[in-house]
This record gives structure tokens, sequence and C-alpha cells, in this order.
């Protein structure tokens, strides 16, 4: 019997700055990695350009007769069936462009579109935090907030591929105004741009980054005093958040991700208590709930892009 070829998927995360692109087996072995800068401001095929690149130079090293296909995870709201971006503040070139039937002629290869939050949700199901269940929901604290929504270990994406835009759940009743229309969206009161923000109100500092506000946190004097109130509001913002969700779906696993995540002392407190106030559903089945913060980092949406090659159906080229 000849042997079998080792099938792998590439995966590959298509950030603000940077791209990087990662070889995975089947059991969840990361082959290779490379990675490189994104430079926007040369335009749609410069980035093109270096999709391609970054994945041929992993195809080329580890074979064409393996390869179970590409994913990519990129941010914005994608329509999955087509593999076009609808709308993405960092990627505005790229909206409504072909791009995954684009790549799949470039790369003569199997190509999936997806959106980076989305992977990173399926990329802890498989091999991070979440892998333990079929449910999960995943909130991605950054400059913004992003989130993923697992049911049945595959992503909801609804009918215009929209689902899990869950920044934009309304925290806050007649809150903070936000870009997308509405007021109050949990992305203005508890990302690291709401972080900043309410650091200069409390006067801690005219250009403090969130993570000079969890410095700041840890000092035993009224600067710490006010930075740490910063966090609790933050984490009761997110408490209210989570709230929501478990009303909504009752699953499992609910994992908290990003740069923000080192804060946890600070801001936990206040979310689970709010969790509990707001969430019978939490109260009620305590112990089968679990708030948890993700592990795999920014690996997650590597494995995430590279799981789907053997998860989804082809999709039909519109």
């Amino acid at each position: 019997m000849m042997p079998l070829v080792n099938e792998y998927s590439i995966g590959l995360d298509l950030g603000g700055t940077n791209l990087r692109a990662a070889a995975i087996d089947r059991s969840g072995t990361i082959l290779d990695k490379v990675a490189g800068s994104t430079q926007f401001s040369a335009g749609r095929e410069a980035v093109m350009e270096e999709m391609v690149t970054a994945i041929s130079r992993i195809r080329d090293k580890h074979g064409v007769g393996g390869l179970a296909g590409i994913g990519i995870g990129v941010p914005g709201f994608i329509a999955f069936k087509e593999g076009v971006i609808r709308n993405s503040n960092n990627l505005p070139f790229l909206e409504n462009f072909p791009i995954r039937a684009e790549l799949q002629r470039r790369l003569a290869s199997f190509v999936i579109l997806e959106n980076d939050a989305n992977a990173a949700a399926l990329g802890e199901k498989w091999m991070g935090a979440g892998r333990d269940v079929d449910d999960l929901v995943l909130l991605t604290l950054g400059t913004g907030i992003g989130g993923g929504i697992i049911s049945g270990g595959r992503v909801i994406r609804g009918v215009t591929g929209m689902a899990g835009e869950l920044g934009h759940l309304i925290a806050v009743p007649n809150g903070n105004p936000c870009g997308c229309g509405s007021r109050g969206c949990v992305e203005k009161h508890a990302s690291a741009t709401a972080i900043t923000a309410m650091a200069r109100l409390l006067q801690l500092g005219e250009n403090l980054t969130s993570k000079e506000v969890y410095d700041l946190a840890g000092r035993a004097d009224e600067t710490g005093e006010k930075a740490r109130a910063v966090w609790s509001v933050m984490g009761d913002c997110l408490g209210v958040t989570l709230a929501l969700l478990i009303n909504t779906f009752n699953f499992p696993l609910y994992l908290l991700s990003g740069g923000m995540l080192p804060a946890w002392e600070f801001f936990a407190p206040a979310m689970l208590q709010a969790v509990a106030r707001h969430s019978a559903t939490y109260r009620l089945t305590h112990g089968a709930t679990h708030i948890q913060k993700a592990t795999l980092g920014n690996e997650a949406g590597l494995y995430g892009a590279a799981y789907l090659s053997w998860i989804e159906d082809r999709p039909v080229t519109a």
C-alpha cells in the first residue's frame, strides 16, 4: 500500500499591520509559519501579491499533493458564499472585490474567506480552550471588540454573514455614540479605545495606552484607585454583554481574548458580578456556564482559518 500524503491546510491571518500564514496538519500541529508586513498604502495588488507569496512559500515547501485547502481570515463583514468583503475599515480597497475567486485563480487551490474573529473562535474550538465543547462564544478585546459564535462545531454566520458582531450589542442604553450609528455599544465602553478615553477623562494622562492604564492600576495611591475604577467600568459593561449572550444561547463556554487579558484581575470581578446580576440563566446553571480566557493568543486565527478546509463545503462560485 502506498503511504498516504501528509494532509495539511494553510491558514492566513490578514491583520491591520501584518500578515501571517501557517501550514497545519489534521492533528493541529503547526508544520511551518511565515510572517510579513501588510503594505496597505501600496494598494490592492500589493496586498494580494503578499498573500500569494506567503501561501506559495509554504505550499512549495510542503507540496501541493497534501494541501486540503487555504483559509483566509480578514477583518470585516464577509459574504461567505460569494467570498467577498462587504465592509472593512482596515481594507477598504478590498471591499466588493472577488478576493476568494482571484486567490483561487492565482493559486489554483480551494480557498475559503472568513471573518477574522470567526476564525479565531473556530481555532479556540479546535485546538484551544474550547476543544471539549461544540458550542461557545468568543469576545475579542482590542482596539475594538469583535466576536465569533460556534454552534455544533461550526461558525454561525447568519443570512448575510454579519452574525457575531458582538461589539455592537448594547451594554449601556443611550450610552456613547458609536460609528455604527447606535449608542451604548459595548465596543464604545469596554474596548482599549474606551479604556484610554476614560483614563483621559479622569486626568490620568492625555495619550495613555491601555497597557499604561493597566500599569497605573497596580499603584496603591489615588492614581491607582482611578485606574482601577476604569477597569471596573469596563468589566461591568462586559458583564452586561456576557449576560445577554448567556441568556440568548445558554452555551457552556464564553471566552475572552485579546491584548487586554493581562488586566483580568482588575476587570473580571466587576464583570462576573454583572453577569450574575443580569443573567438568571447564569445563576441557575452555575458550574455549567464557564467564562474563561482564551488560550491560543494570536495563533487562534491561523488555526481556525486552516480548520475551515476540513469542515466547510466548497462554496459554489457566484
